[in-house]
């Protein structure tokens, strides 16, 4: 059922609010022109003007888009089809993002493409002007032109056919007419859309003029509506319309509701199935699409969506106890203003239907309303990370302060993140590229001079990866075959979310990332780099570039500002950095130069390339003139609180969920609410 809704209840903790589209600046930004709705059942439509009122009826099986009135542009109108679905294909790669109308006028059907909205006038008209640009080609000396929220009306009718039959008759330059509810099988005609209301007066005098048998009169920007279109932007084979119904009216909200047990298809989020109801609104210009459902219905796809469902029952358990706790706990804050949780990682993985298997079902039912609190009774956040890395993080190592209930624990089941993953071998080829083979592509046989381990390639088209893993993204260094052979120079883990490399970045590169995120800019080019502090679990608490310190918002920040690391609990390896150790115990630190010498059998030589140095207990590394920056670490996320990995361990242990949340959250109680 579709209604403009009272505002919602924050006391009611059966329900949760989940924001999928919704522009809030740097706090949260996703935005569509338009949300495509798959009705399985059928849906009616309310109002809640003065009263709860009746307003449409969808079909079961239906197809429904939506959209809010605002400031936009109409970026092209023609009665020929292929130049519409061409003007359509050109924009939906630009950041002006299109949708298209068919509209019946008494001398055939013509076809406008729009885009927007833009959260102003001037944002508009500067988006007219980039639209031209781009489909300058099919407006032949035309502009685009921008369009604003602003109607004139010509009055109210009975049915949407006598509506319609007025409006084919209508037009005016610079204006466009549309059919309009307004209530209960209540449709009116307006014509706009004006920028301002200087304008719309004058296109009121102006139609007035056109038209003086009929009484226009200007319309509140406060007036629930919705604009009724024929929409065909779906399919650009051919003008197939569907319903499009544009919310208009401040502060106006719709909701739709199936007949309570039907899953709502959203095309736009991957064409998944979500439970509960979908609020349609305005939020700062843009479309707000809020999914609002029970609790324990949220949980079915949000467990699912965090940890596979073949592990144990405890984590799957202690999951469903912290997901609930995390959820209760941000619903109240009311961060994203028109709902507490969000459906991507800033929040939960909320996919909706998709993932709902019995075994997730069956872990939150069994915990149905179970909650952590504190020892004042307040609902505890319940934050989760995949992986600790083997410890977990003390809130002093995230945020900056103590919390007494993140505090750092062992978490020895991570290491069962990687059981089933091969090792890879770091190799120097003969080319002097440093990369990472597989080690069950490759054979050892024998050993150098030096003593270093030798390999052979035995499959064909073996890869050098850049990293111990495999990304099907990134170009390999280079490709060997059977009979190749490169020297080894360590054995690692393949990268996963409990141990990982990443890197090497060059000087240039940490710039760029560390730009705006820390609050004294980064020395350029950075020439060092080292970890000054670590917290009690040994995450990197500080790091200093060249001997100034990278000073950023709170600790967990490194994550992002050094090139997206997947957490703090990693060392820095300089990729040009040596240590020599002299007489008498005494060493020497150095980076690596095309001025550097080292001194060989043959007497001495310049550094050029790369150089392996081996140290005292036979292992070996590349040190290169290019003085790059490689991380090696361990966890994946903040740290913080439960690790979904160890909480797997410690069920195969054995442990129960209460045993397992107890474990990763300090002075806390296990209640149901």
């Amino acid at each position: 059922m579709i209604h403009l809704p009272a505002a919602a209840d924050d006391s009611d903790t059966s329900r949760v609010r989940v924001a999928m589209y919704l522009d809030l600046g740097s706090t949260y930004k996703s935005t569509t022109p338009a949300v495509t709705l798959k009705t399985a059942a059928a849906a009616e439509g309310l109002v809640v003007n003065s009263a709860l009122e009746p307003w449409l009826q969808l079909g079961a099986g239906g197809t429904a888009r939506f959209s809010v009135n605002g400031y936009k542009v109409r970026a092209l109108e023609s009665a020929d089809w292929s130049t519409v679905a061409a003007a359509v294909k050109k924009l939906q790669s630009t950041l002006d993002k299109p949708v298209a109308f068919a509209v019946d006028q008494a001398g055939g059907t013509v076809y406008r493409v729009y885009t927007g909205p833009y959260v102003s006038e001037a944002e508009a008209q500067k988006a007219a002007d980039r639209v031209s640009q781009t489909l300058s080609a099919s407006l032949k000396g035309g502009k685009a032109e921008a369009r604003g929220p602003l109607y004139v009306t010509a009055g109210s009718f009975a049915s949407q056919a006598e509506a319609a039959n007025l409006r084919q008759t209508l037009s005016a330059p610079h204006a466009e007419a549309v059919v309009v509810m307004t209530g209960p099988q209540q449709y009116a005609v307006w014509v706009g859309g004006a920028l301002s209301a200087s304008e719309q007066s004058a296109l009121q005098t102006e139609l007035t003029g056109l038209y003086p048998g009929i009484s226009w009169a200007p319309v509140s920007e406060n007036a629930p509506a919705l604009l009724l279109h024929r929409d065909v932007t779906l399919n650009l084979d051919g003008p197939a319309g569907v319903d499009h119904y544009e919310l208009s009216g401040e502060g106006a909200k719709l909701m739709i509701r199936d007949d309570g047990n039907s899953p709502i298809q959203v095309v736009e989020r991957s064409a998944r199935s979500y439970r509960g109801d979908f609020e349609i609104s305005k939020v700062n210009g843009q479309l707000a699409l809020v999914n609002e459902l029970p609790l324990e219905q949220y949980l079915y796809s949000v467990v699912a969506g965090e940890v596979p469902s073949s592990w144990p029952q405890e984590a799957l358990k202690a999951q469903a106890v912290a997901a609930r706790s995390y959820a209760l706990y941000n619903a109240g804050l009311n961060k994203f203003k028109v709902a507490g949780l969000v459906d991507t990682t800033l929040s939960q993985v909320y996919n909706g239907t998709d993932k709902e298997v019995s075994s997730i079902v069956q872990a939150v039912d069994a915990t149905a309303g179970e909650v952590l609190t504190a020892a004042n009774g307040q609902i505890v956040e319940g934050i989760f990370a995949s992986n600790s890395g083997g410890v977990t993080a003390d809130s002093s190592e995230v945020w900056g302060n103590v919390n007494p209930i993140y505090s750092s624990v062992p978490s020895d089941g991570d290491e069962s993140a990687q059981a089933s993953l091969k090792s890879w071998y770091h190799v120097l080829l003969s080319s002097g590229i440093t990369g990472y083979v597989r080690e069950d592509n490759t054979a050892l046989n024998g050993t150098t001079s030096a003593g270093m381990q030798k390999l052979t390639v035995t499959t064909s088209n073996v890869l050098v990866r850049k990293l111990p893993l495999i990304q099907s993204d990134v170009e390999p260094l280079a490709k060997l075959n059977p009979g190749d052979q490169a020297i080894v120079l360590d054995k690692v883990p393949e990268s996963s979310s409990y141990a990982w490399i990443r890197g090497p970045y060059s000087s240039e590169e940490l710039v760029k990332s560390l730009k705006g995120k820390t609050s004294t800019e980064a020395p350029s080019p950075i020439l060092n780099l080292e970890v000054t502090q670590r917290g009690p679990s040994g995450r990197v608490t500080q790091v200093k570039a060249n001997g100034q310190p990278l000073d950023v918002k709170y600790p967990d920040s490194y994550r992002s500002a050094l090139n997206g690391l997947p957490s703090t609990l990693f060392d820095i390896v300089q990729t040009g950095r040596y240590t020599v150790q002299g007489a008498g115990g005494t060493t020497a630190t150095g980076t690596a130069s095309s001025a550097t010498t080292i001194q060989s059998a043959s007497g001495k030589t310049a550094a050029n390339g790369s150089l392996v140095v081996m140290s005292g207990d036979k292992t070996a590394r590349v040190v290169d003139t290019s003085n790059q920056f490689v991380f090696v670490g361990r966890g994946n996320g903040h740290g913080l609180g439960l690790s979904q990995w160890g909480a797997k361990g410690l069920a195969d242990a054995g442990y129960d969920y209460q045993q397992i949340l107890q474990h990763y959250y300090q002075n806390v109680t296990i209640v149901k609410e």
